[in-house]
């Protein structure tokens, strides 16, 4: 009981912590527009939601993989490292201080460079690893856009008009970081890693970008805000756009129905993107450039910061990719039901901050709860081989993918209002769960039946009490009775 309610304890103040960040990333944001310059909040916006929410989760997630996988693997977890505080003792604090203990660690530890190395090539490989994944984020819209005080703040960085087409062309640029890595190095080993490497994340671009069609086509932009919407009017007098329009809506002040969520219209194209990423982040299952059992990873020979930036670079990926995947099948910062309601309440017109840091709390449980699915699936599965990798990114990921374009692509134009698009998602999401459970209660049946096969009314085999074959004798000193 105890842990249950430390548990719900740690979940409220992670929620109350998120709050408390979102509406001070709002009102720091007025404070840069009233007294220094129009676009102010854009600046003020880097500073929260790429240096304070994506870093701080990042180094959250090296405990929280550590406390994940020992729960999983039903062991202790991390609770070597412990501050001594007076009065309370030698506590492990959930294991917190042994992020001080890495930081610490990576921070004082000798910066080796090999002698036959590329001197500057290997310096610049962990900055091409961090770099072009730390930049993502800025065209993620992680909270709505409102008035605080007679300013409009918005929660992004930047709103091109080719807002995926950066996050693609960036997300590829990673790709020379790993390469560079192995080949700079000069080990051999550091290279094969490399080359292992950069042929998987090139190979599931191709299904990254296909999976993304579909989308584009359903809202007719490649711009995130415009992909993410914005609500109506309560009353349906005003429909909303993007994600936060609703498909079929009921009657009413308080808005109930089914949006228009990625998910929903496009659940072909979330499976094919979430897999996709998941293999350019190169994380178990998809691990093989890094698998210790076959081959030694390409940032073997970096220690020190430099091996640090490699390994916040990869936490990193994950909160980018469960933001995106948010923005773009989960309906970033909307509500399922109830946003036009909400939106249209007076006070929250009043305080358009309150209103702000709602969203865009929902915004970040949305994200944490991707970053959760993400470390189910990393202790879950095994390695794949690398020939199973390349199999599933050319040979599945890649026809699904060209299916999902010409079948969305005929939808839309044959029902513009995605309607037809939504029921074949919906069907498709159907025959997924019933082939999933079809898959897990025949898997059931087949593991009842090799237990239970050949045993007599008592539970023993029938071969003989003691599981021996019936021409065996239990007392006999032959190769055939012996025990």
């Amino acid at each position: 009981m105890s842990r249950i309610l430390t548990m719900l304890f740690a979940m409220a103040f992670c929620i109350f912590a998120l709050a408390g960040g979102v509406a001070t990333a709002y009102l720091v944001g007025y404070l840069a527009e009233e007294y220094l310059f129009d676009g102010a909040s854009r600046l003020t916006n880097i500073l929260f939601l790429m240096l304070t929410f994506v870093m701080i989760i990042a180094t959250l997630l090296t405990l929280a993989e550590r406390k994940w996988s020992a729960f999983m693997q039903d062991r202790v977890g991390p609770n070597r490292a412990r501050l001594a505080i007076p009065g309370l003792g030698n506590r492990s604090l959930g294991g917190i201080p042994h992020i001080i203990t890495d930081v610490l660690k990576m921070l004082t530890k000798e910066d080796f460079v090999p002698g036959t190395a590329n001197k500057f090539l290997f310096n610049l490989g962990p900055i091409l690893a961090f770099a072009p994944v730390f930049a993502l984020f800025a065209v993620v819209p992680a909270g709505p856009s409102v008035t605080v005080f007679g300013k409009t703040i918005d929660m992004v960085v930047a709103t091109p008009d080719f807002g995926m087409l950066y996050v693609l062309a960036i997300a590829s640029l990673a790709v020379y970081g790993t390469s560079l890595a192995g080949w700079s190095s000069n080990n051999k080993f550091a290279l094969l890693g490399g080359v292992r490497a950069s042929a998987q994340m090139i190979s599931y671009e191709v299904a990254l970008g296909l999976s993304l069609v579909g989308l584009f086509l359903a809202f007719s932009s490649v711009q995130m805000p415009a992909l993410v919407g914005d609500v109506g009017s309560a009353l349906g007098t005003v429909a909303g756009t993007g994600q936060a329009r609703y498909l079929w809506r009921s009657d009413g002040a308080f808005d109930l129905g089914l949006p228009a969520w990625g998910i929903f219209i496009q659940p072909l194209g979330f499976i094919a993107f979430f897999v996709a990423s998941f293999a350019e982040t190169k994380r178990a299952p998809f691990d093989a450039p890094e698998g210790e059992s076959e081959i030694i990873g390409y940032f073997v020979e970096y220690s020190g910061m430099k091996f640090g930036m490699f390994m916040i670079s990869e936490f990193m990926e994950v909160v980018v990719l469960a933001g995106v995947t948010t923005a773009l099948f989960f309906g970033g910062h909307h509500l399922p039901f109830g946003g036009e309601w909400l939106a249209s309440q007076p006070f929250m017109q009043e305080h358009g901050w309150v209103y702000g840091t709602i969203l865009g709390t929902v915004f970040w449980i949305k994200v944490v709860l991707l970053i959760w699915v993400q470390l189910v699936i990393r202790w879950t599965f095994p390695r794949f081989r690398y020939d199973q990798i390349q199999n599933l990114g050319w040979k599945i990921l890649l026809p699904v993918g060209l299916a999902n374009v010409f079948i969305s692509g005929a939808l839309v134009l044959w029902d513009p209002s995605l309607r037809a698009l939504a029921v074949v998602g919906l069907l498709e999401i159907g025959f997924v769960v019933a082939l999933t459970m079809s898959k897990g209660a025949k898997a059931g049946a087949a593991h009842d039946t090799a237990h239970g096969h050949g045993h007599d009314a008592h539970g023993l085999p029938a071969g003989g009490a003691h599981g021996l074959p019936a021409h065996a004798d239990p007392h006999s000193h032959s190769p055939a009775g012996a025990h």
